[in-house]
C-alpha cells in the first residue's frame, strides 16, 4: 500500500492541512489519491467557513465523499478514547485499520491523519501509533515553527522511531514569508538533532482545494511516496 501518514506534535498543529494540501496535490498531479482519519471529534463545534471540519477538509481536497474519510466521529473535542466512553460507542482498533486499508485498496495513495499526536489514545489500551504501525505508511509530522518545537518535534521523531516507524519529513507550518532568526534556527536544529528532512508550508486564508493543492505541490511527495530502497546482500 502506497501513501503517508500524517501525524503531528501536539493538537492543532496543521495536520489536517498539512494532509489536505498532500491530497490536493496528489489530485491535482492526476493521482488517484484517498484521505483517511479514523476519528474525528470536535463535531459539535461551531462550524468555521473558512476551514471546515477534518473529514470534510480532507474529502473536498482528495475529491471524495466526507462521509467516506472518517468512520467514527463524536461532537465533543476530547480525546478519541474519552469521545468513545461519552457517546457509549466503543472504537475498536482491528477495525479502524481494516477500514484503512479498505480506502487503500481503491486509491494509488492513501493519505492517513492521525489524531492529535501519535501517543494519543485512540482506546484504553491503543494509540494513534499502534495504528500507524499497522498500516506502515512512511510518516510526515507537522510541526509549528515557533517556541517549543524543537523538544515536541524532536520527541515525536524519537517515539516514531522506538516503534519502527520510517520518517519521511517534518513540516513547519504555518511558515511565515520572512521566518524569525528563531524559526529559522528551530528548522536547521531539528533537521539536525532529528536526522530528518524538514520543508515547510506557508499559512493559508482558507481551505480552499486550489489554494491547498498549490502548497503541497512545493513539497517533494514524489520522494516521500517511493518505496524504501533494499540493500543488496553481498554473498
Amino acid at each position: 500500500m502506497s501513501g503517508l501518514f500524517v501525524t503531528g506534535t501536539d493538537t492543532g498543529v496543521g495536520k489536517t492541512v498539512v494532509a489536505a494540501a498532500i491530497c490536493a496535490a496528489l489530485r491535482g498531479a492526476g493521482t488517484r489519491v484517498v484521505p483517511f482519519k479514523p476519528v474525528v471529534t470536535g463535531c459539535d463545534e461551531t462550524p468555521d467557513l473558512d476551514w471546515p471540519p477534518d473529514h470534510v477538509l480532507l474529502g473536498r481536497a482528495g475529491g471524495v465523499d466526507p462521509d467516506g474519510v472518517a468512520p467514527a466521529r463524536f461532537g465533543p473535542s476530547v480525546s478519541p478514547h474519552l469521545a468513545q466512553e461519552l457517546a457509549g460507542a466503543p472504537l475498536h482498533p482491528v477495525e479502524l485499520a481494516a477500514a484503512a486499508h479498505d480506502a487503500g485498496a481503491h486509491a494509488e495513495a492513501l493519505v492517513v491523519e492521525g489524531v492529535g499526536g501519535l501517543l494519543v489514545p485512540l482506546t484504553d489500551d491503543s494509540t494513534v501509533r499502534d495504528l500507524a504501525v499497522e498500516l506502515d505508511l512512511p510518516l510526515v509530522v507537522a510541526a509549528r515553527p515557533g517556541l517549543g518545537t524543537i523538544n515536541h518535534t524532536l520527541l515525536t521523531l524519537e517515539a516514531a522511531r522506538a516503534a519502527g516507524l520510517r520518517i519521511a519529513a517534518v513540516v513547519m507550518t504555518p511558515w511565515p514569508e520572512e521566518p524569525s532568526a528563531m524559526e529559522r534556527s528551530n528548522r536547521e536544529t531539528i533537521a539536525r538533532l532529528g536526522r530528518v528532512e524538514v520543508e515547510t508550508l506557508a499559512p493559508l486564508p482558507r481551505g480552499d482545494v486550489d489554494l491547498l493543492a498549490a502548497a503541497g505541490a512545493r513539497l517533494p511527495l514524489t520522494r516521500w511516496l517511493a518505496p524504501p530502497r533494499r540493500v543488496r546482500a553481498v554473498a
